[in-house]
């Protein structure tokens, strides 16, 4: 596994890598987040206790979830970096930033748009909230430390050693509502046991959650080749691929 990745430690070929999937990606993406999205707001069935007010929950669970999985893609890159002393690595770990900053800000947006008629109020300090806009701010401190030095070798470690140490934050928000008492409710999709929702409701919401994850990793393989070029530009490589694209 490691000798097939090794490679990509290479600019040239990370760019190359990223180029060939970032189709892929974006397409199956804008497809799975269109079919979930109708299927969640259009067909899925009327909840008996919350109305159509749940609906929602087609778009921030899979927000919710995937600000925690790009996170923990964030700080394994940052890690590779650090340990490995890969710059690609980093550069991916700054890609990624900005765009799980983003996720997690919807995340606690259509969470709060679904506690004011749920709870009566657009927010708590519930454990579960709190928890999750710890890891915004966890974001943005790492998207800080990427621009506080100009020294971009220092700025990739002082930003990988923060996104390393603030993974300790995604089980506690895993699992902050079974830990403490919260208002959130538990979680409805379960590995091994039946799912708290019946099908209808449940495939619309996978096929979503699926498609954000696809959207995150489009998103970052775009701002990723970014990187790659703003830190390569005077090599070769780069100066043929701009005049191939008429940039002077």
């Amino acid at each position: 596994m490691w000798k097939w990745l090794h490679p990509y430690a290479d600019p040239q070929r990370a760019y190359q890598l990223s180029s060939k999937l970032l189709p892929w990606f974006s397409l199956l993406a804008i497809s799975l987040i269109g079919i979930g999205t109708v299927w969640g707001l259009l067909f899925a069935p009327t909840d008996y206790q919350q109305g159509d007010s749940y609906r929602i929950i087609f778009i921030h669970v899979p927000a919710a979830s995937m600000s925690m999985a790009a996170y923990m893609a964030m700080a394994s890159a940052a890690f590779v970096g650090i340990v490995w002393q890969i710059k690609s690595a980093d550069w991916m770990a700054a890609a990624i930033a900005p765009i799980g900053a983003v996720i997690t800000f919807i995340a606690l947006f259509t969470g709060a748009a679904w506690g004011k008629p749920m709870w009566g109020t657009w927010w708590v300090w519930d454990a579960r909230l709190t928890s999750e806009l710890v890891l915004l701010f966890l974001y943005l401190g790492v998207i800080a430390l990427y621009a506080s030095f100009e020294d971009k070798v220092l700025a990739a470690r002082a930003a990988g050693i923060l996104a390393i140490v603030g993974v300790i934050n995604i089980p506690i928000i895993k699992y902050s509502v079974e830990w403490w008492s919260s208002l959130h409710q538990g979680s409805t999709i379960k590995i091994t046991e039946k799912s708290a929702m019946p099908d209808s409701m449940l495939y619309p919401l996978l096929i979503n959650i699926l498609g954000f994850g696809l959207m995150i990793g489009a998103l970052s393989l775009v701002r990723f080749k970014a990187e790659i070029l703003a830190r390569n530009s005077m090599r070769p490589w780069v100066r043929e691929l701009a005049q191939a694209k008429g940039v002077k």
